[in-house]
């Protein structure tokens, strides 16, 4: 399965996750590439969208692979990826001093995509957790953790491509997984889309802003 861009394959996720509409979801998007993902999601089922703001650590000289993950919420999640770390024989303190950088930036994006917004209540509600697609899962599985800890009734994982092996392991953090496509010849995320251009801070907070419009009328109606 090949995606025109972002845009399409969250419609086409959108129709797979229909059957939560009514069932107080709540979309979660993994910036950058998730957002344009989730926001077709969370127009289709009339829900919110807000952020999980999650920074991988790259192994020197090697910045995607990922050896370790970091999240926000309301305690920093560092989640590790122990066979990485192994493998390649990192110096004592890598992963901590990597992390103290990427909370900074965690930070930095949390002002300027979010402001002084408030978070989306996610505790005892359905929880779609959204990316534009999933690699070696380190970040999602930090992201998932992040968002476990915030108690909602029931954590889905819904992405539009991943590979397999990779699916198969992150099953175990959540209650259910939508996954589009899952190829076993998979090699990068971008293989998979026709337009995989990378989306900017501008349009991340363009598309938040979208999202906040359109769910105003409902919540007044409400």
């Amino acid at each position: 399965m090949t995606f025109r861009n972002r845009a399409q394959a969250g419609r086409l996720l959108a129709a797979e996750l229909h059957r939560f509409e009514g069932r107080d979801p709540v979309v979660l998007a993994l910036p950058r590439g998730g957002v344009p993902v989730g926001l077709e999601v969370a127009r289709a089922l009339r829900a919110p969208l807000d952020l999980v703001l999650v920074r991988k650590i790259g192994a020197p000289h090697q910045p995607e692979l990922a050896v370790a993950a970091v999240v926000d919420g309301e305690k920093m999640e560092v989640v590790l990826n122990d066979e990485a770390i192994a493998g390649l024989g990192l110096p004592a303190g890598y992963v901590e001093r990597e992390a103290v950088r990427q909370v900074a930036e965690i930070e930095r994006r949390r002002r300027l995509y979010l402001g002084g917004r408030e978070r989306a209540a996610v505790e005892g509600k359905t929880a779609l957790v959204v990316d534009d697609g999933i690699a070696t899962g380190a970040t999602m599985r930090a992201a998932l953790r992040a968002v476990r800890r915030r108690r909602p009734g029931r954590l889905v994982l819904a992405v539009p491509i991943a590979p397999p092996d990779t699916v198969e392991a992150l099953r175990h953090e959540v209650d259910e997984v939508v996954c589009l496509s899952m190829p076993a010849d998979f090699f990068a995320i971008g293989q998979f889309y026709a337009d995989f251009d990378q989306v900017g801070d501008d349009e991340v907070r363009a598309l938040l802003e979208q999202a906040a419009a359109y769910a105003k009328p409902a919540a007044g109606a409400a």
